[in-house]
């Protein structure tokens, strides 16, 4: 369980205050986090399993790449505008297919 010490108050206009994700923490920030409900089930993205099997996760894999690789693919994704999991599916398609 994490543990949190309280640093008193604080003047987000004077200071600046960073999150774990390094997001400035404004009033506006704070008045979001404090309404907040973590009860609130938020979607995630949709299964690709959906058609085949509902209510199905789709599978994963994770696996290492070079520096240089992981530069170019995270490049590609950007400069399309793609997200990286889009890219790496369409690498693979196109790799399986050829043998």
């Amino acid at each position: 369980m994490t543990r949190y010490t309280d640093g008193g108050d604080i003047d987000l206009d004077s200071e600046e205050v960073y999150d774990s994700h390094g997001r400035r923490i404004t009033e506006q920030y704070a008045e979001e986090a404090a309404d907040y409900d973590p009860t609130r089930v938020r979607p995630g993205r949709p299964s690709l399993s959906a058609d085949a099997a509902p209510g199905e996760h789709s599978p994963q894999l994770r696996f290492r790449l070079p520096p240089e690789l992981a530069r170019r693919v995270r490049e590609l994704a950007h400069r399309e505008g793609r997200p990286l999991s889009d890219v790496g599916r369409e690498a693979l398609e196109e790799y399986l297919a050829r043998h």
